[in-house]
């Protein structure tokens, strides 16, 4: 009963935003999802909600063999079993006014039938004891999903001895999830990584069981449709079915940003929709035949796959929009539930600064240590004190999580850029170069710009639980731009309603398309290339790639000119307006 289904999903919004996020929606039927990086906050919040729920606790210390694998684990598991006990209290709920059950239905996105089928319950005791036993037999709760990105896979080390590769952090993430008594789903998402994949092949669940029923599934987050083809293929060449692809905008989703060279979201949307069923049906011939020439059970019934997207949407229309017009089954809303406390855990001092947040103060910056760019807020307090750290001659902090340590500039055994062991010699080795004033202040911000995220991305997390949080207490939020146009606290309903179109939380001032705010910041970062190329003309790589640039954001255009030309004339308008701002765009390189 597809009334009884949401269309949106929670993405992951930083490492402790969305921490805790399933116990609070899905038992309304609302899927989020949760990150698998930190397991040292997974173990802090498994105390805190034994001891709310009145559970048993035991710490799993990092002394014990394969510490992370458990303690992700114990933690989804713990997740897991209060999801199901909440569950169950809603479904013993009398369908009455004011019950858990009429909250459920209430935030449905069919709410007319909804409304219809609950009024001739109350009139009718019959259709209220059929109602009844629906609840309890068929009720959808929503799905605790988790998220690996599969660059974080740091090899860890024992008494100064390489442990073997399934101890890397995403492989240990993976077997974690692996082992826990959740049926629902793992998502893939930063790029492909063969060795990952490959390690996915060791555990059943994620195979046809005996009744022919898959219980772990694999959604791919991607950003173009070679891409998805190619994953895809890949996993079901190993008899794994990816159950969704999740096209994820390059530039319009809060942390880490993964932009493409110039390739425009809709345009990208506009190839799986024209090509889903060769997408289909390229997968389902290599995993019929894997699965045949490997003499594994077969599905229950013939699989079948989701296309979501997610990235800066913020309106009902907009919604609506991608569902109707691209086939998709899903969209994920990221950015506005970060003023949802009801949803996420987050601190009131942070939340106040989201919520007066505006276009100005919401950035692309490059705090990230893995060098990618990331959606930045000013004035959060991680970053503020970073800034005068290093005004005080401290640069870098202390590598207490490291997680994030990828870089080999200058030992043998990887550190973070955020270090101060880093920084200490990457300044050292500026200093020595004595590049001109301007050159040198450049080179300086960008070094010292790194920030902690291990740390800062968890700390709203505790506070918001009072949990004591160590060694500082400052926080670092990655919203998306998104967030500009919201700037009222939300209840969890409110913002379902919005999604629906029942209600409308958007400010009065005008919100540009999601397709044209993506396309503004594209034309953003290709005139910083094109500045710094017009420098250093002589770059023949670069040159191809920003005229390659070019032609996608050109292509982008027509495509949105065409699409809009009969509907939506004021996003015509905004494009050519935006575009006269950036006379880089039409030079010839």
């Amino acid at each position: 009963m597809d009334i009884f289904k949401h269309n949106f999903h929670i993405p992951v919004l930083g490492l402790g935003y969305t921490l805790d996020t399933p116990i609070k929606v899905a038992p309304y039927g609302i899927s989020s999802v949760i990150s698998l990086v930190d397991d040292m906050l997974m173990e802090q919040m498994r105390e805190f909600y034994c001891q709310k729920f009145d559970m048993p606790f035991k710490a799993i210390s990092d002394k014990v063999e394969d510490f992370r694998a458990k303690r992700i684990t114990s933690y989804l598991n713990m997740v897991d079993e209060i999801v199901s006990e909440k569950v169950q209290e809603l479904k013993n709920s009398a369908i009455e006014k004011g019950s858990e059950l009429e909250k459920y239905f209430n935030m449905l996105p069919d709410l007319a039938s909804i409304k219809e089928k609950f009024n001739l319950a109350e009139k009718s005791k019959q259709l209220k004891e059929e109602l009844s036993t629906w609840v309890h037999e068929h009720l959808p709760i929503g799905s605790i999903d988790v998220n690996i990105m599969t660059k974080l896979d740091k090899v860890n080390y024992k008494d100064g001895e390489q442990l073997p590769i399934e101890f890397n952090d995403a492989h240990a993430a993976l077997r974690g999830f692996a082992n826990s008594s959740l049926s629902s789903s793992l998502v893939l998402s930063a790029g492909m990584s063969p060795r990952l994949y490959s390690y996915l092949e060791k555990f059943e669940d994620f195979y046809p069981d005996n009744n022919g029923q898959i219980k772990k599934n694999i959604i791919l987050k991607v950003s173009d449709f070679r891409s998805a083809l190619v994953q895809g293929k890949m996993l079901a060449a190993k008899g794994l079915w990816v159950s969704e692809y999740r096209i994820e905008s390059g530039v319009n989703c809060g942390g880490h940003a993964f932009p493409t060279n110039g390739v425009l979201f809709g345009p990208i949307l506009e190839e799986f929709r024209t090509n889903r069923d060769k997408l289909y049906d390229t997968c389902i011939d290599v995993y019929e035949s894997t699965l045949a020439k490997r003499e594994l059970n077969l599905p229950k019934e013939k699989p079948s796959f989701k296309i979501t997207a997610q990235g800066g949407v913020g309106s009902n229309e907009e919604h609506n929009f991608l569902l109707d017009y691209y086939k998709l089954d899903g969209v994920g809303w990221g950015t506005p539930f970060m003023l949802v406390p009801e949803a996420v855990s987050i601190d009131t001092d942070t939340l106040e600064l989201l919520k007066n947040a505006k276009e100005k103060e919401l950035y692309f910056s490059g705090q990230s240590p893995l060098g990618v760019p990331f959606n930045s807020v000013k004035w959060a307090s991680m970053s503020e004190q970073r800034i005068a750290n290093a005004k005080a001659g401290k640069h870098g902090m202390p590598c207490t999580k490291q997680f994030l340590k990828y870089n080999t500039e200058y030992t043998e055994k990887p550190i973070c850029t955020a270090s101060k062991q880093y920084q200490s010699k990457k300044l050292a080795e500026l200093e020595a170069m004595n590049l001109p004033a301007q050159e040198h202040e450049a080179a300086y911000n960008t070094i010292i710009e790194k920030e902690c995220l291990c740390v800062g991305l968890g700390i709203s997390l505790l506070e918001s639980k009072n949990i004591p949080v160590g060694e500082t207490d400052k926080v670092t939020v990655c919203p998306g731009p998104n967030l500009a146009y919201f700037s009222k606290e939300a209840s969890l309903r409110d913002m379902v309603d919005h999604i629906y179109g029942r209600k409308n939380l958007l400010d009065d001032r005008k919100r540009p398309h999601m397709f044209i705010k993506e396309l503004g910041m594209y034309l953003d970062i290709f005139k910083k290339r094109f500045e710094s190329f017009v420098s250093n003309p002589e770059d023949a790589k670069e040159k191809k790639q920003l005229t390659q640039f070019q032609k996608n954001i050109a292509n982008g255009v027509d495509y949105y000119i065409q699409l809009f030309k009969e509907k939506k004339d004021e996003v015509i308008k905004d494009i050519e307006a935006m575009l006269s701002n950036y006379p880089a765009i039409k030079k010839e390189l």
